[in-house]
């Protein structure tokens, strides 16, 4: 099982690097297109549709993405996008994680299916935003998403304690969410402080706002990680499922892998829009 992970690790990374860091604008956009296609077809599955119905549903989002591109969205995303996907995303979260389950209005297959569409767009738009800012830009970003996840695994194991959402995710702690937090603020600081990461998200924030919001506001885009990841855990409780799929052996699904990028990739890409 870890052999079959870390093949799968190299072989994702030898397809993203190279795009990441050498691609032009519009191959990166449609390679991580087609990752997010992917993900919008586990999303439907998650819905509740099967068979050749989910697969429609990442076709869909592919006309809609090629829409997008021809009106313009993807070469340079308005800010109200952001805007509105952030608005979304508090109420989706509100309505959901406090009470364990996903509201009546919510759960039909087709509006859950239709939210999926709108979030994995909103996703995807912003994760070309942030690339076409500079690679290190975009990895100064999944690196809050990933410093979150790394230091809350090794806080959870470490100080166990009190669970963050026993009836959602079992597995994550309270503790593992103060030690993310510690870690995240410690990567901000860094990327505040050292002259060769001036270009992070973090130095811009501070550059504009000062040092305190800087901090203030990374570790609302750490806590939104966190929320993501408990949104895709709710998702599959609800579809009855341990993974979102087995596209990626080893890692389970595409949503899997994301999760927390889902919520975060648009509300950085806002608050980037608001110090612009």
């Amino acid at each position: 099982m870890l052999g079959t992970r870390i093949l799968t690790a190299i072989v994702l990374l030898v397809v993203l690097l190279p795009t990441l860091f050498l691609g032009s604008h519009g191959v990166f956009a449609g390679v991580v297109g087609l990752f997010a296609a992917a993900g919008m077809w586990e999303w439907a599955r998650l819905a509740g549709w099967r068979g050749a119905r989910a697969l429609l549903w990442a076709v869909a989002w592919l006309a809609l993405v090629a829409v997008a591109a021809g009106a313009g969205f993807v070469a340079r995303t308005p800010g109200w996008v952001f805007v509105a996907a952030a608005l979304a995303w508090t109420v989706l979260l509100a309505g959901s994680l406090p009470r364990a389950g996903l509201p009546r209005l919510m759960a039909g297959r087709t509006v859950l299916a239709l939210l999926g569409m709108v979030i994995t767009l909103a996703c995807w738009l912003a994760l070309v935003r942030a690339r076409a800012l500079g690679a290190g830009f975009l990895l100064s970003v999944l690196m809050v998403a990933w410093v979150a996840d790394v230091a809350a695994y090794f806080g959870g194991r470490a100080f166990g304690g009190a669970k963050l959402a026993p009836r959602v995710s079992p597995g994550k702690t309270r503790a593992g969410v103060y030690v993310a937090a510690a870690a995240v603020l410690v990567y901000a600081v860094t990327c505040m402080t050292w002259l060769p990461l001036r270009g992070t998200i973090a130095a811009r924030i501070a550059g504009v706002w000062g040092t305190i919001p800087a901090l203030f506001i990374m570790l609302i885009l750490m806590g939104f990680t966190v929320m993501g990841d408990l949104f895709e855990s709710l998702l599959k409780r609800h579809a009855g499922v341990k993974d979102s799929s087995g596209l990626l052996p080893g890692h389970g699904g595409v949503l899997d892998r994301i999760d927390a990028l889902l919520p975060l990739l648009p509300f950085a890409m806002l608050v980037v829009t608001l110090t612009s």
